[in-house]
């Protein structure tokens, strides 16, 4: 076996423990959803219906995919029971790539001019995994060749300061502090200032993790954009919003909170591995149209993945 083979099976592997129990949680309903029925009914739909929306894809997903599905239905006259899973799986796949969703399978980052690094600023409430991405994220790029600088712009909660130095002791990059109560847009101006005297290739920036007022957080947002564009106009380049996957549709009301307030680029979905709800994935890659771009998984560094939908829904529906 490849190296390249064995990282790819460890990176399935990993994805289907992960999902152990939302798999586990939706086809046992689907299961006795369809006891006693040999082909596709309203009375399945109905059941499929429900099933979908208690697994946190949401009712509006929902409703497209049973559309979806009831025009497979009425097209072909009669499907059974059997092809369920097949027809299902192929229409998430579909919404999936109509929603935007990323098929990368690797953390890479555009090529800018020489001497610009790439700015992601990171969002989301406290509680969500946020610093803890950050540094998985820094350690997988770091782990690529690639020189990272870290910001520690969340300074309202001292632990997110301290937690992100100790990831960055622990990576072996520099991480630009202030202490807390300090201003986030000065660590921010810091943060890219040491990045490009450095030449280095990304900096992350970390940002308050209360959901206080949209109008707060929207200025506290801007006044960071403004004074990193003193140094790369441009930038930030991602506003990568990190949501917990276990909170279900607490997740989708954060989401709808930080869009509005910001321009919200890319997501990173967390905990997947300790919930059956793994299908808010699905859900809010529909609803907002942004590229999900990381899933969490596990515990492990590893577990950080870039989000593959076409491995997301093979994993899912493996059995």
């Amino acid at each position: 076996m490849s190296l390249f083979n064995f990282f790819s099976k460890e990176k399935k592997d990993s994805l289907d423990k992960g999902l152990e129990k939302t798999k586990e949680n939706f086809f046992s309903k689907i299961t006795k959803a369809i006891i006693g029925k040999s082909k596709v009914d309203d009375e399945v739909l109905d059941n499929l219906e429900e099933i979908l929306i208690t697994s946190d894809v949401g009712v509006e997903t929902t409703l497209k995919i049973i559309k979806r599905i009831e025009a497979r239905v009425a097209k072909d006259n009669y499907i059974t029971t059997a092809e369920l899973d097949k027809l299902l799986k192929e229409e998430i796949t579909d919404l999936l790539s109509e929603s935007n969703a990323v098929a990368n399978t690797d953390f890479t980052i555009p090529i800018l001019p020489e001497g610009i690094p790439y700015v992601i600023l990171v969002v989301g409430v406290n509680g969500v995994g946020k610093t803890t991405t950050i540094g998985k994220l820094a350690s997988q790029f770091h782990n690529r060749g690639k020189k990272i600088v870290l910001g520690a712009g969340d300074t309202f909660r001292a632990a997110a300061v301290e937690q992100l130095k100790l990831w960055g002791d622990r990576v072996g990059i520099p991480v630009i502090a202030h202490g807390m109560n300090t201003d986030p847009a000065s660590v921010a101006f810091d943060a890219v200032k040491q990045a490009v005297d450095m030449k280095a290739d990304i900096v992350i920036i970390d940002t308050a993790g209360r959901l206080h007022t949209k109008v707060n957080l929207m200025n506290e947002l801007s006044k960071i954009k403004r004074v990193i564009q003193k140094f790369i106009p441009d930038a930030p380049h991602e506003v990568l919003l990190v949501l917990d996957g276990s909170t279900g549709q607490n997740a989708v009301i954060q989401a709808r909170e930080f869009t509005k307030a910001t321009d919200v680029t890319a997501l990173a979905i967390t905990k997947l591995d300790g919930t059956a709800k793994g299908g808010v994935v699905i859900g809010i890659s529909d609803e907002f149209k942004i590229p999900v771009r990381y899933i969490g998984v596990g515990e492990r560094m590893e577990d950080l993945q870039v989000f593959n939908r076409n491995e997301f829904v093979d994993s899912l529906f493996k059995k």
